[in-house]
């Protein structure tokens, strides 16, 4: 059974682990005859293998996996008996031999769990949004529709932002040509920012036909290495130019929007109600944020190292998946644990503290919760019922419904502790819209 246990900081504990020499030789021996009974060796029948040759065969790793189980069964024993609750995984290390050699030694390191005690958010204030949607809002996303739904039509005026141009261009660095500084026929919205801001703002004021020269300079922290914060000479072709027409908002936009009846009056509402519904869930994603986070200010709690490097590789990894899915090569790029150390630990933290609070509190969420939260998912989709099976047949997009419905629970029992205040602001304050980005 394990010593003493050492105390190595908030978190980390020791102890060591002594076992038996002689009980060891015993149970390797036993496990050796047992293995003789069905070794199959050319020459022998099965079953008749000399124990000596079953020993140089296997000796080794039958050796191995009985200290290994040893060392586990003998931990596991300690960690009850001292009613400790580990995080992650313990790391082994062997001692020595005892001087009568009669003994092995090893240490165990390991992290436990930290106590929890929840901060008091009787004190703690945060502020609920107060949204009016006003005509303002629902005429910004009507123009938002429209032009979503822009086509486009040939004209023979000077180039200007919105066009929709095809170019060929052919770019040299001290007169040398560069890796993607060529092309033919390549169609660019003036403004929308496919291109450099100073390349797409020369092709204003350009007539299809036209040539220009013109120098560029790519910033600093441009993607391309090779051509970062160096100035190319451009040399420009236009040869097609169209300028954007939006539908007028009419009947006919209307019943493309889903009016039926074309009624305009109802397209406004229905945008209004569009939106009154993202602002209540807008408003309870920030209820939820300032909840999580005075939770975490009012606890005191330190999170194993273990559990954060843990999370530190999960998001490393979905990084990883991201920058796949969207065509990048990343074996290229260099992801830095400790770019996300401090959301891992941020993470870990508020895991620890919602699991003490869903266990004291009895937060559970019910099969009842689970269902809503997917049903109300698959409503945004083509086939709802296809989407729900979906979820229902992974054991980790359920934990995922799971989850969510726990952080509900949590969030309305906070509600009845925390003080709300009220804060009038703005849709686009709201959602995080700055005005030029609404407008342009």
């Amino acid at each position: 059974m394990g010593s003493n246990i050492e105390n190595l900081g908030a978190l980390e504990r020791r102890f060591d682990i002594t076992i038996s020499v002689e009980k060891l030789q015993s149970e390797i021996q036993n496990r050796l005859k047992r293995l003789a009974k069905t070794t199959k060796l050319h020459g022998f029948r099965p079953g008749k293998v000399p124990l000596k040759m079953v020993t140089q065969m296997y000796g080794a790793q039958v050796q191995q996996d009985v200290l290994n189980d040893a060392i586990h069964k003998d931990f596991t024993d300690t960690i009850k008996e001292l009613n400790l609750q580990v995080a992650g995984y313990p790391k082994f290390e062997a001692k020595s031999l005892d001087n009568n050699d009669a003994l092995y030694i090893f240490s165990a390191t390991f992290e436990v769990y930290p106590e929890i005690t929840i901060g008091d958010l009787d004190k703690q204030s945060i502020h609920r949004p107060n949204v009016k949607i006003e005509g303002a809002d629902i005429d910004r996303t009507l123009e938002m529709i429209r032009k979503q739904r822009v086509t486009y039509e040939p004209v023979t005026r000077t180039a200007k932002k919105g066009d929709r141009v095809k170019i060929d261009y052919h770019g040299a660095i001290d007169g040398v040509d560069f890796e993607g500084g060529k092309a033919k026929d390549i169609q660019l919205i003036i403004g929308d920012g496919k291109f450099l801001k100073d390349f797409e703002a020369a092709l204003i004021g350009m007539k299809i036909g036209n040539n220009k020269s013109f120098d560029v300079v790519f910033p600093e922290d441009y993607h391309g290495k090779s051509v970062a914060g160096k100035t190319a000479a451009f040399e420009v072709k236009l040869n097609e130019l169209e300028e954007p027409i939006l539908p007028n908002v009419d009947t006919d936009f209307a019943k493309l929007l889903g009016i039926p009846d074309g009624d305009i009056k109802k397209l406004h509402e229905g945008i209004q109600q569009d939106l009154e519904r993202e602002v209540s869930k807008r408003v309870r994603s920030k209820i939820k944020e300032q909840i999580m986070q005075s939770l975490l200010d009012t606890t005191q709690i330190a999170a194993p190292r273990v559990l954060i490097n843990q999370e530190i590789e999960r998001l490393m990894q979905n990084a990883k998946s991201n920058l796949e899915a969207r065509g990048m090569k990343t074996e290229e790029i260099s992801l830095a644990p400790d770019f996300f150390k401090e959301k891992a630990e941020y993470r870990v933290k508020l895991g620890l503290i919602l699991s003490e609070l869903v266990k004291v509190h009895a937060l559970k969420a019910t099969r009842e919760q689970v269902r809503n939260i997917i049903e109300d998912a698959a409503q945004s989709y083509e086939n709802p019922e296809q989407v729900i099976k979906w979820h229902y047949a992974s054991s980790e997009r359920l934990q995922e419904a799971e989850s969510l419905a726990l952080e509900e629970n949590v969030v309305n029992w906070a509600l009845n502790k925390i003080n709300l205040i009220d804060k009038t602001v703005t849709f686009d304050e709201l959602m995080g819209i700055s005005r030029n980005d609404a407008t342009t």
